[in-house]
């Protein structure tokens, strides 16, 4: 196949962008996967513990990843006197969930590998069902990392429905409560959904400076804002004004700097919650759990370069087609979108750009 897509000019370019960066040089392919009942064998697999059947289905161990030199000394030891609350610490936030782990997990692995100091970087998962931890701990034996239990009851009864099934999911809103779930010395965290890989020191994303803002996310002013709200939004002043002496531009929820401080002071949860409430009465838009992000802070974010969220790489949210890369830099390649890398390559159907994704992947027999 990959003789094949080297004659698309698309996928030329693409070759060229990664040979041109050394942030995505390629690394060894992952193992292939010797299931055409991927899905079904890896909901059996996390429900069972790691010391069941071992000729089923896991994810292989990673390579270990050390510290650099350059790396303070109390990065190499997770010390008992600060743990979780150790300010060296860079803190990232990603769900695991059945239908999205292997990506979860993939997104571990990019982080770690690409980070000059990975055993400085503390995960904190959050989780609707609480049987993922042993398969975290088998993939990554040395991961600093704690599992949050989100209830899925805490939205139910908020989330309306939306144009693709998979953004009704309680967990997609799980983002919105990180400022209660996650212990008050967490100063600041980075959000990240579970369908993309970085290839950059996530250490830079971590020193964003957010200035007075409260979240930090590449902002996408070109983009016809008035598309995520309906029309009788639009038409109603009592919701539309929400935006009156803001300039509004759309931005992806799924990778976001965000200062709990700020966020816990100003109780911005209460705050998305109560559009979620106006809209199971009114329909003021159609898409998940993002537009109560842009109402609460389009207009209000700190700016982030966008090299940070290449985003929409699985297509629309309905056919999820093949895209391109944006011009420019790559730090992050983000799969926003119905269709999925894992997915398309398992169905030996995947878009060029997905060959991104597979050296990260590490679904398949353990070892």
């Amino acid at each position: 196949m990959l003789w094949i897509m080297r004659f698309s000019g698309f996928f030329s370019a693409a070759m060229l962008m990664v040979i041109l960066s050394p942030s995505l040089q390629s690394f060894p392919p992952a193992e292939a996967i010797r299931s055409s009942h991927l899905e079904f064998n890896l909901r059996q697999s996390v429900r069972l513990s790691v010391s069941d059947s071992p000729t089923r289905f896991l994810f292989r161990r990673s390579p270990l990843y050390r510290n650099a030199e350059h790396c303070s000394p109390r990065d190499f030891k997770f010390s008992g006197r600060f743990g979780v609350c150790d300010p060296s610490l860079v803190h990232v936030a990603i769900t695991l969930d059945v239908e999205y782990l292997r990506g979860s997990i993939a997104a571990v692995n990019s982080i770690l590998q690409h980070s000059l100091c990975p055993e400085s970087v503390f995960f904190h998962f959050l989780v609707s069902e609480t049987n993922l931890e042993a398969v975290v701990r088998s993939a990554f034996p040395q991961l600093k990392f704690k599992v949050y239990y989100f209830n899925p009851a805490i939205v139910q009864n908020l989330i309306s429905t939306s144009v693709r099934q998979a953004l009704e999911q309680p967990l997609n809103y799980a983002r919105n409560y990180l400022a209660e779930l996650l212990e008050p010395c967490v100063r600041r965290v980075i959000y990240l959904d579970s369908d993309l890989v970085v290839v950059d020191d996530i250490s830079k994303l971590w020193s964003t400076n957010l200035g007075s803002r409260t979240i930090g996310a590449p902002e996408y002013c070109h983009a016809n804002f008035t598309k995520y709200f309906t029309s009788r939004f639009w038409l109603e002043k009592r919701f539309s004004g929400t935006f009156l002496g803001r300039k509004p531009c759309y931005f992806n929820t799924g990778v976001m700097v965000i200062d709990l401080v700020k966020w816990r002071r100003a109780g911005y949860t209460k705050r998305i919650e109560r559009w979620m409430e106006i809209q199971k009465n009114d329909r003021i838009y159609e898409l998940g759990s993002l537009p109560p992000f842009l109402l609460v802070f389009a207009g209000d974010v700190s700016p982030i370069e966008h090299r940070w969220n290449q985003h929409g790489l699985g297509g629309d949210n309905v056919k999820g087609s093949c895209r391109n890369l944006h011009a420019g830099p790559v730090s992050l390649l983000h799969w926003s979108g119905s269709g999925k890398p894992w997915m398309r390559l398992d169905s030996k159907k995947p878009c060029p750009l997905d060959s991104l994704w597979a050296p990260y992947d590490l679904y398949g027999h353990s070892h």
